[in-house]
This record gives C-alpha cells, structure tokens and sequence, in this order.
C-alpha cells in the first residue's frame, strides 16, 4: 500500500496562476484547455499504486485556488481513495479557525497553510490562531519548508529558526514539513530529530534527488517514524516520484513505514 500524503487535484484557477510559470518552464507542462475530471487523478494512482491519497486545498492571499467545498465533493466521490486537506487564510484569523472547525467535521485529515504564498513565516502572529484551532480539533499542520519552485521569496521555508519555535510553542501540534527543506535539509531533520512532534514527508522530490542524509535518516531508529512519501501532484507523478525505491535499500518496515505506515499513524487514516 501506498500513500501520497500531498497532492492536488486541481482546479483550472491552481494551474493557470503566474506564480507556477517557472515550474512549467522546468517540467515543459501546459495548461488545459478545460477542467480535469477526478478519472484523471484516480487513474494516475492506480498507474503507480497509490491506493490513497490526501488531496489538498489552496488559499492565498489573492483569494482560493481550490476550495475546501471542491475538496470537500471530490473526497465524497471517492472516499476510499481519497482523503482532504484544508486551506484558510491568515487576513481574518478568526475566519480561519472557524474554516478548521468546520473542515474538521466535514472529516478533513488536516490543514495547509504555505509561508511562501503568504510571504511570511510561519511565526507570523496570524499563523498562531490556526495551530490553535488545529490542536484542539485534532489535525495535523501541514506546511512546505525549503527554496520554493515557484516566483515567490524561499526565506519562509527555512526549518531553523521558524519550525523550530513554532514545535517550541505548540508541543502539541503535529506538524507535517513538505518538500524536504532543501538547501536546509540537515537543518529539517535537526528539527524532526529535536521535536516529536515534527514531520517530514518527500512531496515535490523524486526518489532519485532524495539527499542522502535524508536517506540514512530514514534508516536510523527515529527516522524510520518521521519520514512520509509525498508527490506534489500533479507536479510530479507518482510514478515518476516512486521510480529507484528499491536503489534505496531500505529494509520492508522502513519502506512500509515511508510509503504508507507513518501516514496512516500521523493522518489517523
């Protein structure tokens, strides 16, 4: 079994924004001429095995990308294969934490919100009643650390000092940190290494650019638990995110582990 703890199916909104130009630059990717259906995505996964997969919502300051209802509709049609995660934004906090609540008993698993599309890290004081919200209804934080692909500044992603203070002040916060941390790789696993409550998933990495200090702390006796595989689809294809698993050499529980266990733990899946 296999989950993809970040994904998007998305909406004609997400992919047409500016601000993903420089990723169709890297990727040779164009824009549809017309919304994709949610037969598009499923199949995907079923190409690569992916059995589940928790899909997210986008907000930005410019206003949403993909709508916690979309997300909402798209988890209802398939919800053996498919699982949300909600977006707010940070202009009126107390929106916000009635959007958790109330995504949190549409059965969302958790909630994303991305510094970078803020620009602002993740201390900001309008991230503070969000994390609220997400332990008192149980839901993991969901955020992206590490240089952002798209035209946006890279300075919120860094795990050290931000990550680092907000496990500080929330110890009860799960926080799920996508996308690695690159350049700050050692710095993201320092961090999951420090907090027990902290988590990286693999969202936006190939199996292939996986850093090898990421690797071996994978390997290791408390980075087997922290580590959960993600795509960033559709980005990357899960295929294509899955490709050279076994040139990892990872033993079956750690691999179990990455690919589906700490998922079904940290999501409560």
């Amino acid at each position: 079994m296999t989950i993809d703890v970040w994904a998007q199916h998305p909406t004609l909104r997400f992919l047409e924004h500016e601000m993903f130009a420089s990723l169709r630059r890297w990727t040779g990717g164009t824009i549809p001429s017309e919304a994709i259906p949610l037969s598009v995505t499923l199949g995907v996964m079923d190409a690569s095995g992916v059995e589940r997969a928790l899909i997210s919502a986008w907000h930005g300051p410019e206003g949403v990308l993909i709508s916690n209802d979309e997300v909402a509709a798209w988890v209802g049609e398939a919800p053996d294969r498919l699982n949300g995660v909600a977006a707010v934004g940070l202009r009126r906090p107390m929106e916000a934490v009635r959007e958790v609540r109330r995504c949190a008993e549409l059965g969302f698993k958790g909630v994303r919100v991305l510094p970078w599309l803020w620009e602002t890290p993740p201390t900001d004081r309008r991230f503070y009643p969000v994390y609220a919200a997400c332990v008192e209804a149980g839901l993991p934080f969901c955020t992206q650390v590490g240089h952002t692909g798209p035209l946006r500044p890279s300075e919120p992603g860094r795990p050290i000092p931000y990550i680092d203070q907000v496990a500080l002040d929330f110890p009860e916060l799960t926080i799920v940190c996508g996308h690695i941390g690159y350049p700050w790789t050692e710095e993201m696993i320092a961090v999951a290494r420090k907090h027990e409550n902290v988590y990286i998933d693999t969202s936006a990495y190939t199996t292939k650019r996986l850093p090898a200090e990421l690797v071996s702390y994978m390997k290791s006796h408390s980075g087997r638990r922290k580590v959960l595989f993600g795509t960033n689809y559709p980005m990357i294809l899960p295929g294509h995110a899955l490709k050279g698993l076994d040139d990892l050499d990872l033993d079956l529980e750690v691999r179990e582990l990455y690919l589906a266990g700490n998922a079904r733990r940290v999501f409560n899946l």
